[in-house]
């Protein structure tokens, strides 16, 4: 049986998206200009809110608000309540979708991404995935995608970010490099600029002595990955990014510490967009759930 006191003390939707937003953003002001209203009609709802509530959930100051020990109480279950009928109304209502934009590296696309990419698309045989190459952060920023898969801190301004994998470094080498008995440093290391730590923090992490001899230089993994594959000389594996070719006996781990980065592979989108069904299933399918 309905209980018509518990809808009846049920405050509007409307009260509580404008208290979320003031509550997160800490200003009246703000929360008119994201929800297109005037500030007094934001102190208005939230007067009314917290008549019906009977507590204060705000301290009123010159400079902005700040909330109560009850509005802080409150605020993560009001926002946990919205996001979760905003999902709701996403995977019930939204209209299908026919295609997802993905911007990532192409190293990234080539490796992480395509290997996971068939039983996805045997789910969606109408859906057309468009991959746009990022070589540079302002690449990303110029982007127009769904999603990002991008790799560093997980912090980028205005973005949710869900971690795929942690970034982890481990030396690795083609089986033909090696004969039984050799030591690799004695082998000629593989070496990639960018945005990774190298050889010597490498080293500097795990405490093992740095390989002398550098034989070939590159910018991007997936040469690195191909000229170890060759027997060209021995990497520094992302261990992420080579785990086709390590499952496939391409590349062998050697018997070394591996060294974990505090940077990673993430799933990012516009924190302002709601993820869309078939978003949540493509992050699924490479090992992430978006929020």
């Amino acid at each position: 049986m309905t209980d018509k006191r518990s809808e009846q003390q049920l405050p509007p939707l409307e009260w509580l998206r404008v208290f979320e937003a003031a509550g997160r953003s800490g200003n009246f002001t703000a929360a008119a200009q994201e929800l297109g209203l005037t500030q007094a009609a934001v102190s208005q709802r939230i007067r009314n809110l917290e008549h019906r509530l009977g507590k204060a959930l705000f301290v009123r100051k010159p400079r902005g608000v700040e909330l109560t020990l009850d509005g802080e109480a409150y605020l993560p279950h009001v926002q946990s309540a919205l996001t979760a009928l905003s999902r709701s109304t996403a995977d019930l209502f939204s209209p299908a979708v026919s295609e997802i934009t993905i911007a990532a590296m192409p190293s990234h696309i080539e490796l992480m991404v395509l290997p996971r990419l068939k039983p996805f698309l045997a789910k969606h045989p109408g859906l057309r995935v468009t991959f746009v190459s990022a070589h540079r952060q302002r690449d990303f920023d110029d982007a127009k995608a769904d999603i990002h898969l991008r790799y560093g801190s997980g912090n980028w301004p205005g973005r949710k970010a869900e971690l795929l994998h942690q970034e982890l470094l481990a030396p690795a080498a083609a089986p033909s490099l090696l004969q039984k008995g050799e030591e690799w440093r004695e082998k000629p290391v593989i070496e990639l600029s960018g945005p990774r730590s190298g050889w010597r923090a490498w080293s500097a992490a795990t405490g093992s002595p740095v390989p002398l001899r550098s034989s070939l230089h590159f910018d991007s993994f997936d040469l690195v990955l191909n000229a170890a594959i060759e027997g060209l000389g021995v990497i520094l594996a992302s261990l992420p990014l080579s785990e086709a070719a390590l499952a496939a006996g391409d590349l062998v781990r050697l018997p070394e510490p591996h060294f974990v980065m505090d940077t990673g592979y993430w799933l990012s989108w516009e924190a302002e967009r709601q993820p869309l069904p078939v978003h949540r299933e493509l992050a699924a399918s490479l090992g992430a759930r978006l929020a």
